[in-house]
């Protein structure tokens, strides 16, 4: 049965990271790059693709030596507080210290990125397979309530700094970097006090956790190929999340860069939040409903017509339409794909085999930014930059037609040879 006061403790982490999510990722920090730091759009989507191969590289490894050493929630500590501490430097980077905001904002997404991995490993502990869906859901649905309560906090400061004594817009945004650290910390505490996990009985030194590791790490590339149906979803999760990704992080600085106000930006993406957190919550009983591979074709088929009518937008209305149409399905397709991916893990290799998960979609993940900042680049039009990313989504939805997640569950329960 499940334990309800370990599962409350799991969603509170949501609610603490989506913070940064919010704040830095996808509202306040982009326009403060472009606006007071001086950077440009493709300099920001660099930064996000570096930071993807980097914690590619990271994720596996630390996923295998979670496993062995049975300390998931210690790794998502480590992570939680670097991710902490690099929102609060975020105070600053000002003009012209576009290599010093890159480096911390790497910093604070290789804290998000790699938590998350164990994070989400963890929920294999705390319920059972049949309520994957919904306590998914119900995770993604707080982490968008409480990014978005903070996310209307700092807009509040932004917009009227004199409020609380700030002298500019700029003062504010760096005190709203600040308040995601604290924020972060703090509502972490529950899932470090109350999440219980099986401790692992052998001692060993870190540099033999390594070795072990990584030879676990190699098993596991060899191993993933024995279960196809969740090797195929991988490779499907691969291009939904890059095409996600990229909306998020990118969604700023593109209103930005085609003249939409900063104050309407951070507004709608405030929009995005509130409208996500009773959205993931229906999209959950949705899919328990119809299916969730259903459910993440329509999310899919909903992103694509957002990309298309993001390329011909012109006003603020137009940016808070779209950002609705995000909120509808961006908290509830992530957390359907979560829920499905955890029911194709074998038993006893979760935080390994989200390692594996983490490792190649943020691996991969680089290439949305990438794609965005390089035809920006050549074609100087960030409006075909933002076109190009359906074809991540295109790419998603026809990959997911070949995923058979019914014979997926029962591969999930063979024993490895």
């Amino acid at each position: 049965m499940d334990d309800k006061k370990q599962i409350k403790a799991w969603v509170w982490y949501d609610w603490a990271n989506s913070a940064f999510a919010t704040t830095i990722l996808a509202a306040v920090m982009p326009i403060y790059f472009i606006d007071v730091i001086g950077g440009t759009d493709a300099q920001w989507g660099f930064t996000q693709s570096a930071a993807a191969v980097i914690i590619a590289l990271l994720s596996p490894l630390l996923g295998a030596m979670a496993d062995h050493s049975g300390n998931k929630k210690g790794f998502l500590r480590l992570f939680a507080y670097i991710g902490a501490g690099a929102s609060m430097l975020l105070v600053f980077p000002g003009e012209g210290d576009v290599w010093l905001a890159s480096f911390i904002v790497i910093l604070g997404m290789i804290g998000f990125g790699g938590g998350n991995t164990f994070y989400d490993a963890i929920l294999n502990d705390i319920t059972s397979p049949g309520n994957r869906d919904k306590v998914s859901a119900r995770g993604f649905s707080m982490g968008y309530l409480g990014g978005g309560i903070l996310l209307a906090l700092n807009l509040a400061i932004i917009m009227k700094p004199e409020l609380v004594g700030l002298a500019d817009s700029g003062a504010a945004s760096r005190v709203s970097f600040l308040s995601v650290g604290i924020w972060w910390f703090l509502f972490s505490i529950p899932i470090f006090r109350h999440v219980q996990e099986k401790k692992s009985t052998v001692q060993e030194k870190l540099g033999q956790k390594i070795r072990v590791a990584t030879r676990r790490l190699r098993v596991t590339f060899a191993q993933i190929r024995q279960y196809p149906e969740l090797m195929k979803f991988i490779v499907a999760y691969w291009f939904f999340f890059d095409g996600v990704n990229t909306i998020i992080v990118m969604a700023a600085s593109y209103g930005k860069t085609i003249g939409i106000d900063t104050d309407d930006l951070i507004t709608a993406l405030l929009l995005t939040q509130f409208v996500g957190f009773p959205a993931t919550f229906l999209f959950g009983k949705l899919a328990v409903k119809f299916g969730p591979k259903r459910m993440l074709y329509l999310s899919q088929a909903i992103y694509i017509v957002i990309v298309i009518l993001g390329f011909f937008m012109t006003s603020a209305l137009h940016f808070f339409i779209l950002a609705g149409l995000v909120g509808l399905v961006q908290g509830g397709s992530q957390a359907t794909a979560r829920s499905i991916f955890s029911r194709l893990i074998p038993i006893g290799k979760a935080a390994e085999f989200n390692g594996f998960l983490s490792f190649t979609s943020r691996f991969f993940s680089f290439g949305g930014p990438l794609v965005f900042a390089l035809v920006k680049v050549f074609t100087d039009s960030s409006r075909s930059a933002i076109l190009a990313v359906a074809f991540f989504f295109i790419m998603g939805m026809i990959l997911l037609s070949f995923v058979n997640t019914a014979k997926g569950e029962q591969e999930a329960e063979r024993i490895l040879s």
